[in-house]
């Protein structure tokens, strides 16, 4: 048992805390969706009024260990000041000097949110820059994350960070209360379990798939890591999206399931589209027609849910990752809702992990049609998958205090 966030003592001491503000933004730096900001509001709530100094740390987009102006967090500071009703400070500089003044200055109940810790190489690459995870430590006596989506991810602030305060790191609420939802599903073991994989890229979610296959009874399979699959089978996939190198790997996945009599369904018909975005032709086609040269894939078509939903209403469990086409993209999400529908009426157990399909539940308004709709898409993922994250697994034990 990881020690909780209740579990731990704020007062007068600095508290580090890992968040997840990875929100989308417009151009003009102002905050499109604070869903994530205010999923980690009762945990940053409860340390600064349990008289706690509280440091935040968070990564915006992928700047890759560079600072880039476009992914700074001052926007998401005054946004949560304005969230909180006081003022959090952006802090920017050395983390040994500019940075632990301003960190030394802060009152009891104060919070400052330090700047992308991804500006940092040795944040998501540790072994580039050793001395981060120590230069982060000395800022702070206690550590909390709340992180939850980026929990799989053995990255400084994540994983790094909660081992230098053995007896005193804990969970966030919110990391609590997922861990304690996926750990009950694991334990509850429902029959049929059912997999549903979408999302754009395979890579990522080739080991986890590999490790559920040993847990569930059917995979279903759309997005555009689909074509990789419809193409070892065979199918001609057009212009669609499809690196080569992955084409081993969802062969692998495919012939462990026919070893294991697990069924593999596919999408039976997509929308592709033709043109510069490309959304300047569209049209329907049956997948054993294959997609035609210089036309993409970008949704799964109108027939697919519904040749999936007699085998999706017999579901015990359902776990969902990913769109199943070009979410962001407003022509292609016809097959998300539609998946997003049929689940909220069956009466499955149902888990969601990933932001474009908890988008397309919430824009449907059918939150409660569904068991959890986790924070994180690639941590639930493999959380289900693994039955742990090296996120959680670096925080103290309760036996520790």
């Amino acid at each position: 048992m990881k020690r909780r966030l209740k579990e731990l003592t704020f007062g007068q001491k600095n508290v580090l805390m890992r968040v997840d503000f990875n929100v989308p933004m417009k151009k003009s730096g102002e905050v499109i969706d604070d869903s994530r900001i205010r999923l980690c509001l009762p945990s940053i709530k409860y340390v600064l009024d349990q008289g706690g100094r509280l440091i935040l740390i968070s990564h915006l987009g992928r700047p890759k260990g560079k600072e880039k102006k476009e992914l700074s967090l001052k926007p998401i500071a005054d946004h949560l000041s304005t969230l909180l009703n006081q003022e959090v400070q952006l802090v920017l500089g050395d983390l040994e000097t500019q940075v632990k003044k301003r960190v030394e200055n802060l009152k009891d109940g104060q919070a400052c949110l330090l700047e992308n810790i991804r500006f940092h190489a040795g944040e998501e690459r540790p072994d580039q820059d050793p001395t981060l995870v120590k230069k982060l430590a000395a800022l702070g006596s206690v550590y909390v994350n709340e992180a939850f989506a980026t929990a799989h991810r053995e990255h400084t602030s994540t994983t790094l960070l909660a081992r230098e305060f053995p007896s005193q790191s804990g969970m966030g609420f919110l990391m609590e209360k997922e861990s304690a939802s996926f750990s009950h599903l694991l334990q509850d073991n429902k029959r049929p379990f059912y997999a549903i994989m979408g999302g754009a890229k395979i890579s990522t979610k080739i080991d986890p798939i590999k490790a559920l296959l040993s847990k569930i009874d059917a995979l279903f399979i759309g997005g555009g890591m689909a074509f990789a699959f419809a193409k070892c089978r065979g199918i001609e996939i057009g212009d669609s999206l499809c690196q080569p190198s992955h084409l081993p790997s969802a062969e692998a996945i495919l012939e462990i399931c026919s070893l294991k009599d697990i069924p593999v369904h596919l999408p039976n018909d997509w929308v592709i589209a033709q043109g510069e975005k490309p959304l300047d032709i569209q049209k329907v086609v049956e997948a054993d027609q294959g997609i035609p040269k210089n036309w993409q894939g970008m949704d799964i078509g109108p027939s697919t849910v519904k040749r999936w939903e007699p085998h999706l209403k017999k579901g015990a469990l359902i776990f969902w990752n990913g769109p199943m086409g070009v979410y962001e993209l407003d022509p292609f999400r016809a097959g998300t809702n539609s998946l997003a529908k049929l689940l909220g009426k069956t009466d499955s157990l149902s888990i969601v992990g990933g932001g474009d399909s908890v988008a397309a539940i919430k824009a449907n308004q059918i939150q409660e049609k569904f068991s959890h709709l986790s924070s994180g898409g690639g941590a639930s993922l493999e959380y289900l998958a693994f039955g742990h994250l090296p996120g959680i697994d670096a925080l103290s034990d309760t036996k520790d205090i």
